[in-house]
Formats: C-alpha cells, structure tokens, sequence
C-alpha cells in the first residue's frame, strides 16, 4: 500500500491530512469514508485491527423502542436503515461478506402487562419506523413464527416481532472494511503502535514506536483507549468522561437457520449467524478484576440461553469471549470536534451500539471536519459529555 504522508507537500502544510486512532468499527469506517473523499489517511491501532471490543462474536443490530420518539432514536432508525446498502456496496466492491442479514427480532412477553404495553409500541411503530417507500413493524403475535424459537414457557403472553432489527458478523465486517481500505493508495495502516501522544498545538501526533506524524486533523476512535488519549485534552470535570464496561459472549454450533431472527429477552441475546453458529451475549459489568477473561457470568448467560432457545440444549460453545467497551458519560455516543481543539474530533462511546451507527456518525464527524455542521443529536456531542461530566 502506497505511503499516504504526502511528503511532497510545501513545508508547513499537513504531511497527513488525516489521522484516525484506532482499528475498530468506528476508526475503519471513519478512514474508509475519509479516504474515499480524497484525503490521504494514516489510521493507526495499539494492537491489531479488530482487537478491541469490535471484534467481538455477537454483531445484534437491535432499534430502540418505537415509543417515545426523539432526535437520538430517529438518528439510529436512519443508520439503522441505511447501514444495508452502506454493506451491501462494501460486499461488492470487496467481494467480502460482511455476514450482514435483516433477520428481525423476536421479543418473548411472559406476563399480561408486557403484551400491553408492546400493543402501545405497535401502534407508534406506524408512524415512526417508516420513510419512503419502507416500513417496519412492530407486531404483536400469540406464537413464534417457528416453532420452539423461543421456548412456549418463556411467552405466556405472546411475543413481538420486530421487523427492524439485524445482525452481521462483526469480525467479517472488519475485515471486508480493512480489505476495502487496502485497495486505496492514499491510506497507510499501521499496526502494534497506537498513538501515544498529540500535540493539537503543532499538530505533531507521536506513536508508540517513536514516530511522529504531521497531520491536519486526528480523530480519536479507539474505543476504550480514547479515553486515556483525551485526558490531557479536557478542561477540568468532576467525573471522568467516559469508562470501560466489560462484556462476556459466546459461540455455540447448533442447526439453526442463519435466517431466524434474533431473540432477545431482558438482556439476553441469541443470534443466529451463518455455517451453524450462535452468538450468545452479552453481560455490562461495570466493575471487573479481569477485562479479558470469562467467567460464571457467562455461563450463566449460555444456561439461560438454552433454556429460552431448546436447540441449544446440547450445542457445544466453540469460543468464549470477553472485551471492554467504551461507555461515554451517559451512555450516549461521543461525536464530533473537540470544542478546545478544532483539529482534533473523537467518535467513541457507543458501548453497544457502535455497529449500527459506526458509517452515519462517520460521516457526521467528517462533515464537521469539512467545515459543514455535525447531524447529530445534540446529546452526542462533545461539549455535551463534558457538560455532563462538569466542567470544574
């Protein structure tokens, strides 16, 4: 791949015109998408692309609830939406599957009142998760379109199918986005040296194998890790900004149709994906002793998944898995320019939503970069968190 430093450039200006620090979901996008509009990209990760919470195994792509219809839920039914042709053109180009499918989801009710208030959230779906020329449904049935998906004793009052939500396989995502990447002379990645530190002063980013970089912006996406990278950049706040939350999931081979939908169930998800897998996931522990092993919470998490799916009684866990994914302060994603460092923008936060909003807050953050506005619910952005977080 071509070296994308520009050296050739005047003295003075910019040896990269951007910088993205991380190899997640949110940093390969933000590079795909900047490469594709001509600026030469050098994306850089601490450890592997992939080797941070992104490459995790479960890959749900679940909407919130109809109801109560605001900026931040419609923000995420168009990315939610849009993200099927972002894929698809991806696949193409790459000749990659991404493992990306709407399959739907379904939502177990056990008691009265959940089929109540599920009916209610039909109704808002009518006029919420719709545009032009698609609709989803929210529908309220007595019984599972297949048979024993989920177990009868866990929907003793029905359950929803929802027609919205999707699934991929996050580690095939990954890889159709770098092998995209790869193809295009003006991005270089580099690998086992993250950035280390940033001068948004001189605009002099340094990495952790010695080398530094001139650059004319830098955006910060490397999960959990941009926290620490944006320490030395924030006014003084009364609680940090953002915290690690780890997550337990699991791989089972079993024979399921790749084409159910998802199930899920106060917490728990169970995900069909293709050549005989489920992906069960996933457990929020805020406080942890080991950040990448697994534990009795996942075992516990695997139980009840055989419980609500019988197919999986006996199917045998091919990988156990464990991360830390950033959660900004107030769980909300962290989006846009830094409001102290104009060269410097952050796309972090999204702890479990990061796949289905990575491409449109992507493109919001570049936007911004470009000098237009950043399309992003106000509650996204950075001076918000730090707002949150109060400024001291």
């Amino acid at each position: 791949m071509a070296n994308a430093d520009n050296r050739g450039k005047a003295a003075g200006q910019p040896a990269v015109d951007l910088i993205v620090a991380g190899g997640g979901v949110m940093g390969l996008w933000t590079a795909l998408l900047a490469a594709r509009q001509g600026l030469s990209v050098h994306l850089a990760e601490r450890r592997a692309i992939g080797a941070g919470a992104s490459g995790g195994v479960l890959g749900a792509l679940m909407p919130h609830l109809p109801d109560r219809w605001n900026a931040k839920k419609a923000f995420q039914f168009s990315a939610l939406v849009s993200l099927e042709a972002e894929i698809a053109a991806l696949e193409a180009e790459t000749g990659l599957s991404a493992g990306y499918r709407r399959t739907g989801r379904l939502i177990p009710l056990p008691k009265p009142h959940n089929r109540a208030i599920a009916l209610g959230h039909a109704q808002d779906a009518l006029s919420v998760w719709t545009m032009p020329g698609r609709t989803f449904a929210f529908e309220v049935l007595d019984a599972s379109p297949v048979a024993g998906w989920p177990a009868e004793t866990a929907m003793a009052s029905g359950l929803v199918h929802d027609h919205l939500a999707a699934r991929l396989a996050p580690r095939a995502l990954l890889a159709a986005l770098r092998a995209a990447l790869a193809r295009l002379p003006n991005v270089t990645i580099r690998e086992g040296a993250g950035l280390s530190a940033l001068d948004p002063a001189s605009g002099i980013a340094r990495f952790e194998d010695g080398a530094s970089l001139a650059f004319g912006h830098c955006v910060l996406a490397a999960g959990v890790e941009t926290f620490a990278l944006l320490a030395p950049l924030v006014p003084p706040l009364a609680r940090p900004v953002g915290s690690a939350v780890k997550g337990q999931a699991a791989l089972l081979r079993a024979p399921v149709d790749p084409a159910l939908p998802v199930i899920f169930a106060d917490g728990l998800y169970i995900v069909p994906h293709e050549d005989g897998l489920v992906a069960i996931g996933s457990t929020s522990e805020n406080s942890f002793a080991d950040p990448s092993g697994t534990d009795g919470l996942l075992d516990a998490l695997i139980a009840r998944a055989r419980q609500m799916a019988p197919v999986l009684a006996e199917a045998p866990v091919v990988e156990r898995w464990a991360g830390l994914r950033p959660k900004a302060i107030g769980r909300e994603p962290m989006v846009g320019r830094h409001p102290d460092h104009p060269t410097v923008s952050l796309i972090t936060g999204g702890f479990k939503v990061s796949f289905g909003l990575a491409h449109e807050l992507a493109r919001a953050v570049l936007d911004e970069i470009k000098g237009g506005t950043l399309g992003v619910p106000p509650s996204f952005t950075v001076a918000a968190h730090f707002e949150e977080a109060g400024r001291v």
